[in-house]
């Protein structure tokens, strides 16, 4: 049953299967793009240099036909326009007469005697070759007619899977009577990878070619001729030049990647500063690369590239005899392909061992894999192997579940398993729990200040952690942080980011600067891309001087002894390893004699009770506002734990739990007191 469902899955095309299928042509493209082998082809680009030194774009097309004039004049075989003009242009003389009536009558009428651009862009179009662009869509009452393109011979029987599209844009009738043919600038849509392309399409009934295949066609002077070919395909035959295309007159493009050396710009044509073989005998497509009026595309190989850039590859495809074809019977073929493969699977992995039944399998896959690319570099054929290989695998999951007869050894091995998993896991959270320092004997009985902490994980062990040592005689640096995920995963990470943090402090410097070094050394042993908010600071106890840098992390709370609870800036920085090579800023602040910090990890303000609440930042400081003004760290500390007790009540603990407090008691001079 799973082999018929994943067979017809693939005969069908379902859109699951078509995505994949996009993704595996593309890594075709992408492992072997397309070099360049050919010039036969030039863009002129309207792009920013020329923008900004005849004015923006639409320039009036008297500027357009100077340009036309100085591409003919580097003798070009064809010039192929990725532009069109539906409208007249409002630049003429007698427009802007119409659009000023300050204009004196006389200079009016005179002005209404000139030639219009539109007039002066079509003698400078004839006798240059020039193919005009056109874009089919929906009707437009502009165009009421079929374009009028040249005659393409086909079959008596016609061709009738080739698209069809009910209307057209076009250009002003006299721009376009002058022009030699029309092309289709259609070059796939914006918002999808362009893998296939329009070679040919009937527009109101008439058969156009793509602005890429005209232009090269006008190019060699030559006929455009369409026939049928096996596998329901179109071969495409334009004078000694061949291609095959799909039946419904789209080509797959064989990419190559962006060529600066395709461009050259219609600034430096316009100031005749262009290498005469650029143009001399090509075909030229007149496109616009200026920021903002761009028509951008994306390609197979990731890239983004102009819309007239397409068209160029069209044309190199064409003319070097590149092609790329999908039959109408290779999904048969993929799904035939799946249902022989699972098949002997089926009918073999029985009377095989588990090893060699795998062997089998991959076997498999590698031959799916290798004919997918074979056919793709020596035959020119998209076939997919990916779907048969996923397939393949799944018949062979699903027989070797079916043939295991252990089921109670297994079961019991497992509870042995899980047995060991349950002592190691302990293990770990005796070792997570002996890497934190006591605050009550770590550093000492230190007359300057008072500390504590304590971390309960949500799990057997955490990501959680907090840190604390005396960098110098005189400063105490302190961290707490919170490592994304929860479990064993998280404790081996925090295990490392400890060990960074600690020796990016004993290295000195500022702590915006211990956490940008931290953050380089700890990227290094990341591979499953796990990130930390940290927030980190550096007291001096001489002076209470404080400073602290904050990555991400919730910011912390601070009291003087007759205050009010204040919060810390969250001003700081993203997490750690979550932009590379981010410097963390440092900021600082002086504490009065006796005023104390809460650090929390998110585990205290996000605790959540039966009802789904959160503790909250604002429950936070009012458990702080009800500490005595003499409350020593433990104190303090055990009063925010047991708030967060009683609120979180009987829900489940979702995420792990720290606290550190740290009170400043003022300099040398202060006197001894409790911690």
């Amino acid at each position: 049953m799973l082999l018929a469902a994943l067979s017809i899955a693939l005969a069908a095309s379902l859109p699951l299967v078509r995505g994949l299928r996009l993704a595996v042509f593309d890594g075709y493209q992408r492992l072997f793009p397309l070099e360049r082998t050919t010039t036969v082809v030039t863009i002129v680009a309207i792009d920013e240099a020329s923008i900004a030194r005849y004015g923006q774009w639409p320039w009036p097309r008297t500027r357009v036909a100077e340009l036309v004039g100085r591409i003919g004049e580097y003798g070009s075989a064809s010039i192929g326009f990725d532009i069109f003009f539906p409208e007249p242009d409002r630049f003429s003389p007698a427009a802007i007469a119409a659009e000023l009536p300050v204009v004196p009558t006389e200079l009016a009428h005179s002005l209404a005697l000139l030639p219009s651009n539109d007039e002066v862009l079509a003698r400078s179009i004839r006798g240059h070759h020039v193919v005009l662009g056109i874009a089919s869509g929906a009707p437009d009452p502009r165009f009421p007619a079929p374009p009028r393109a040249p005659p393409i011979a086909m079959p008596a029987e016609g061709l009738p899977d080739i698209d069809s599209l009910p209307g057209h844009i076009g250009n002003v009738p006299v721009i376009s009577a002058a022009a030699e043919s029309r092309g289709l600038m259609d070059a796939g849509p914006e918002s999808e990878v362009v893998r296939q392309v329009p070679m040919v399409r009937r527009v109101q009934g008439a058969l156009v070619a793509s602005l890429g295949v005209e232009t090269l066609r006008v190019a060699e002077d030559a006929g455009l001729k369409l026939e049928p070919a096996r596998g329901g395909l179109i071969n495409l035959r334009l004078g000694d030049h061949a291609t095959t295309i799909q039946e419904d007159g789209t080509a797959w493009l064989r990419m190559g990647p962006h060529d600066p050396q395709r461009f050259v710009s219609a600034l430096d044509v316009m100031e005749r500063r262009v290498n005469p073989e650029l143009l001399n005998g090509r075909a030229v497509l007149l496109g616009i690369d200026g920021i903002g009026v761009q028509d951008y595309k994306t390609t197979p190989l990731g890239e983004f590239v102009p819309g007239v850039e397409i068209h160029a590859q069209v044309i190199e495809n064409l003319f070097g005899g590149v092609k790329l074809v999908r039959p109408a019977y290779a999904s048969l073929m993929e799904a035939g392909a799946l249902a022989a493969c699972g098949l002997l699977l089926i009918v073999l992995l029985p009377r095989m061992s588990a090893l060699q039944g795998t062997h089998l399998a991959f076997a498999m896959v590698l031959l799916l894999t290798g004919s997918g690319l074979v056919a793709f570099l020596y035959f020119d054929t998209l076939l997919d192997p990916a779907g048969p290989a996923i397939g393949t695998l799944a018949v062979f999951a699903s027989v070797m579940v079916g043939t295991l007869s252990e089921a109670e050894r297994q079961r019991r091995q497992l509870r042995e398993q899980a047995a060991r998993m349950a002592g190691e896991v302990d293990a770990a959270r005796r070792i997570q729990m002996g890497l934190l320092p006591d605050p009550h004997a770590a550093l000492g009985h230190d007359p300057r200040y008072g500390i504590a902490a304590l971390l309960e994980p949500a799990r057997t062990v955490g990501g959680d952690f907090y840190d604390f040592f005396m960098v110098d005689e005189r400063r105490l640096f302190f961290v707490v942080a919170d490592v994304s995920g929860k479990g064993l995963p998280a404790a081996l990470f925090m295990a490392a980011v400890k060990s960074n943090l600690k020796g990016a402090a004993l290295r000195g410097g500022s702590v915006g600067e211990i956490l940008t070094r931290a953050q380089a050394q700890i990227a290094l042993e990341n591979p499953e891309q796990l990130f930390v908010t940290v927030f980190a600071g550096l007291l001096d106890l001489d002076s209470g001087h404080l400073e602290y840098a904050n990555a991400g992390h919730e910011p912390p709370f601070s009291r003087l002894e007759r205050g009010v609870p204040e919060r810390f800036g969250s001003s700081g920085g993203p997490p750690l390893c979550v932009i590379e090579d981010f410097v963390f800023p440092t900021q600082g602040r002086t504490l009065a004699a006796g005023e104390w910090l809460c650090v929390v990890t998110d585990g205290a303000t996000e605790a959540m009770n039966e009802s789904g609440a959160f503790f909250s930042s604002e429950r936070l400081r009012a458990s702080l506002t009800w500490v005595g003004k003499d409350a020593t760290p433990d104190e303090v500390m055990a009063r925010v734990r047991d708030d967060v007790a009683r609120f979180v009540g009987q829900a489940e603990i979702a995420d792990d739990i720290t606290l550190l407090v740290l009170r400043w008691k003022g300099g040398q001079e202060a006197a001894p007191s409790e911690r």
